[in-house]
């Protein structure tokens, strides 16, 4: 069976882009998309179709890469399709049958609606307000075209519902256990995540400013065209010497990091799942995370906190869990097994070839 999978782009290395890679592998699907600059630097071995350049200017950027969707045609060339992101669904209009892997309903359309708007100018807002008015109409109306719904989480499962009144099946993403290790409990804390306003950056930067006796090494980066770069550029302006910021990594400094640092960080509003706690437990690394979204599906007692999102809560934590973070290295270990590849691939497999079965015999979707 030919499988190819929609993803919206690879203009920075995320959780959703190293799951899209996953997923190729495990199917051995084509990946078609439109910025491929990051695919390489996170594994050149995948089979990648562009569909061209999209414009680095927000919003022009995500209306461009719906518009290549959307017109996309490899009807003829696969035999089924998997969707992911935010504006790879709109070409499941004329490809079928199909599966649209949630990561989340489009958060600036719906819960970070408010705020997107909030932080722009008085002129930006206007704008804003028109183009995401307008593309959430189609957004909702692309749904309808997708046969299968996936979330990655129970927390994008009750997005799905609030947002689209569809149902959804859970599958949780998987990680390669067996690549990671631990090496040693070093003299640095870990964050690793986009650098966007959602992953509130800024409470760890202020906390580790009052904890000169911590180091805290940040690995992430944003895609151009992505309203990241003022962001960036306020939470540079005035590091800590004791926090440094790395940008992209490769993926076998990665899996460095994780085997060295003393534990991770996590402080992203409403993260839709989180691979980087899973990844951070497989090196036998605990976890400080906010008390919200997909964390509180990963993260128990015996393998780190969850905590209030404010910066003298990551301070007490950072405290406590510094001292001995070694004493969590055996759950955490037992933890991340449970989220292993396999599991993940074994349900992606039977979800593929549930719905081209059904799909073939005309039976009505559960969406």
């Amino acid at each position: 069976m030919r499988i190819a999978i929609f993803h919206d782009y690879f203009g920075a290395i995320g959780g959703g882009e190293r799951l899209v890679i996953l997923m190729a592998k495990i199917l051995n699907a084509d990946i078609i998309t439109t910025d491929t600059e990051a695919v390489e630097r996170i594994d050149p071995s995948v089979r990648v179709i562009s569909l061209g350049k999209t414009i680095p200017i927000p919003p022009l950027k995500q209306i461009s890469a719906t518009l290549f969707f959307y017109f996309a045609d490899f009807s003829k060339k696969y035999d089924f399709f998997i969707l992911s992101g935010n504006w790879a669904h709109f070409a499941a209009h004329r490809h079928h049958p199909n599966i649209w892997y949630c990561n989340s309903p489009t958060r600036a359309f719906y819960d970070q609606y408010p705020s997107v708007v909030q932080k722009q100018t008085f002129f930006k807002r206007q704008i804003a307000r028109i183009w995401i008015v307008i593309h959430r109409f189609f957004d909702q109306r692309s749904i309808r075209n997708v046969d299968i719904i996936i979330a990655n989480s129970e927390n994008i499962k009750n997005r799905v519902a609030r947002f689209y009144q569809k149902e959804s099946t859970v599958i949780y993403p998987g990680i390669d256990t067996s690549r990671f290790h631990c090496t040693e409990y070093g003299d640095y804390w870990l964050s690793v995540n986009r650098l966007y306003p959602e992953k509130r950056v800024e409470l760890q930067i202020e906390a580790f400013r009052t904890l000169p006796d911590e180091k805290l090494l940040i690995a992430g980066g944003y895609a151009e065209g992505d309203n990241a770069s003022v962001y960036v550029q306020k939470i540079m302006r005035d590091l800590p010497p004791n926090v440094t910021i790395l940008g992209e990594v490769s993926e076998e400094k990665l899996i460095d990091l994780y085997s060295r640092c003393k534990a991770l960080i996590c402080t992203a509003v409403d993260e839709d799942f989180g691979l980087t706690p899973l990844e951070a437990m497989a090196s036998g690394k605990p976890v400080v995370a906010v008390d919200e979204g997909g964390f509180k599906e990963t993260i128990t007692p015996e393998t780190g906190v969850l905590i209030s999102p404010d910066v003298d809560a990551v301070i007490v934590a950072v405290s406590a869990i510094g001292t001995d973070p070694e004493k969590y290295r055996n759950a955490c270990i037992t933890r991340a097994h449970e989220f292993d590849i396999a599991q993940f691939s074994k349900m992606l497999k039977i979800a593929v070839e549930k719905n081209r079965i059904k799909q073939k015999l005309k039976i009505p979707s559960e969406t």
